[in-house]
This record gives C-alpha cells, structure tokens and sequence, in this order.
C-alpha cells in the first residue's frame, strides 16, 4: 500500500480522530502519448519536441502508446474504433440490480443521458420502467480509449449514467492497521458505543445537497483576487 496522500483528522462533534487518506483506487488507464510524426519523440503539451526542444506544428503531432520505454506504436482514431467499433457508441446493458445492491464506493463520475428525437418516447418508457420496478441498469461503456462498468438509473426526468470502478481497481488493505470489529477483540466499549451512536443521532439531518459548495475554492479565489489587486493576500 502507497504512504497516505494527506494526514488529519476525522470530526463530528467534540470527537475527533487522527487519520491518514490512503488511496483506495488501483486505476489502469490506457494512456496514449503526444509524439511527433517524423521521429515519434514525445511532444509536450506546449507543442515542444521533448528530444530536439523545437516547437513543431499540430499536423505533426500523432498519438502512440508506450510498449516498452521509449518505443512506440502509433494509433490513429480509425484503429481506436477500429478495436471494438459497436462498443464505442454503445451503453450496452447486461443486466439490473437493485439500486442499494452496489456499494457507494464503486461509484465514480457521473453522466446525463439525454434522447434523441427519435427516441423520446423509448426512452420515457424505459426511465419509467427502471422507477416502477426500482432496478438499476448495469451496463458496458467505451469512452475514449477504456471500457467501463456503468450504472443506468432515472433522477427525477432524466436517465443518469454512472461510471462504476471494476472490483480489481480496489487496492489491498491488508497493510494498513485498522482496529478489530467491535464484536470481537476490539478496545471499544459498550458505553462508548452507545454515547456515538447518540451523537449521531443528534446530528442526522435530511440530504440538501444544495447547502453545501467547495468552501476552500470560494475562499482561494478570494485570496487571489486581493492578490491581484492590492500584491499582498492578506
């Protein structure tokens, strides 16, 4: 297991917990790099042969993937497609589950699906269908060079299509010290469990996603914009 990415704590209330946020995802992306055409050095995204340092122009820029380092085989959109031409433009679903049969954490990016006008009405009839018998649509999508697992599921009237992480992209946590389950050989006692519990009784509130924004965005930007006015954030 990699070293924790960020050190703090966890609190609620007056409890507060030492932790380390380890990653939890093993991603193998499929990257392609930016080459030059005409000695398939890498360029960077500044349109600078890595190798001569000069600046070359985009029709000399092609798309390779690394075999080996330093040697690399160059792909073109056609044979992209080409790999599995129906994936590509297919949400391809294999089966339904119940919503609350997947684990949030195999949850990843989301997308709004949106019909046609050809399809309107198939597509009414297939959001309805997943609300009344309250399935998801588990399915099979390429985007750009990876095929993923996805959710299909209706949020009010549109049809979501969610980005779902393989079992396998889960890395192992065998090596990281986590306190035994409070059922057996764990230091937690029952007053103390019971004094949490009620702690977070207290605090349960109703999901209003609206009332929460990225704090520490709003108060970067404006350190920046002071910055910019006035030479000093403070």
């Amino acid at each position: 297991m990699a070293g924790a990415v960020w050190k703090g704590s966890l609190e609620f209330g007056l409890v507060n917990i030492p932790i380390g946020l380890f990653p939890a995802e093993n991603s193998e992306e499929f990257e392609l790099h930016m080459l030059d055409k005409r000695d398939l050095a890498p360029v960077g995204y500044n349109l600078i042969n890595k190798t001569t340092g000069d600046s070359i122009d985009r029709s000399h820029v092609v798309k390779g993937y690394e075999y080996e380092e330093g040697r690399y085989v160059v792909l073109s959109e056609e044979e992209l497609k080409a790999a599995n031409a129906e994936a590509t433009q297919t949400v391809d679903i294999v089966g339904f589950v119940a919503a609350e049969a997947i684990p949030m954490y195999f949850f990843d990016r989301p997308y709004y699906l949106a019909p046609e006008k050809k399809g309107l009405k198939a597509y009414a009839l297939f959001r309805e269908a997943l609300k009344k018998s309250k399935k998801v649509g588990v399915a099979r999508v390429v985007l750009r060079t990876r095929q993923y697992m996805a959710a299909v599921y209706p949020m009010d009237n549109i049809l979501v299509l969610q980005l779902l992480r393989y079992a396998g992209e889960f890395r192992d946590v065998k090596d990281l010290d986590i306190p035994a389950s409070t059922t057996k050989g764990s230091t937690v006692s029952a007053k103390e469990l019971a004094i949490a519990i009620e702690l977070i009784g207290k605090m349960a509130e109703s999901w209003r996603p609206a009332t929460y924004h990225d704090e520490y965005h709003d108060q970067l930007m404006t350190y920046i914009e002071r910055k910019a006015k006035t030479g000093r954030g403070r």
